[in-house]
């Protein structure tokens, strides 16, 4: 028997729903753990509010994946969807976006939430694509709207 398109998006909802309440405690002991590493208050609220935006809109935009799926998924949202989403992309929010999601991962990997191997990985396409993410906000700024599929393939 075929399921219902309303029925897969109420199974979708669902699962967002209780990776967000497992994406709030971890949100929580984020804060903790970078207010007791001696970050101030602004930081800590700057990571916190990147990550939260990451886990609890990116993540769950088109499939309901819980946090710690997110390290494969760094390159298509800062190099794409957050640039296209955000109304605040900038070079300057690209790379404070970048240095959130490395503590919320070193944090992941340091409770075996996420393998080592995949935080190294996430950081080599970090620091790899970081110049071309940054040249691409940038030209999407400028951009008039014209020939939008033509502006993604001029990367």
């Amino acid at each position: 028997m075929q399921r219902s398109t309303r029925d897969t998006y109420r199974e979708y909802e669902k699962a967002c729903e209780r990776i967000r309440a497992a994406n709030a405690e971890l949100l929580r002991e984020f804060e903790t753990d970078l207010t007791q590493r001696g970050l101030t208050a602004t930081t800590v609220n700057q990571h916190v509010g990147n990550i939260d935006f990451y886990i609890n809109e990116y993540l769950l935009y088109e499939d309901a994946k819980p946090a710690n799926e997110g390290p494969g998924c760094v390159r298509m949202y800062l190099g794409y969807w957050f640039i296209r989403k955000a109304l605040w992309a900038s070079a300057a929010s690209i790379r404070s976006n970048a240095a959130s999601l490395k503590k919320f991962y070193d944090f992941m990997a340091e409770r075996k939430l996420v393998s080592e191997a995949d935080v190294q990985a996430m950081k080599q396409v970090i620091k790899k694509e970081m110049p071309n993410w940054v040249a691409t906000v940038r030209r999407y700024a400028e951009w008039d709207g014209e020939d939008g599929i033509g502006f993604w393939r001029a990367q």
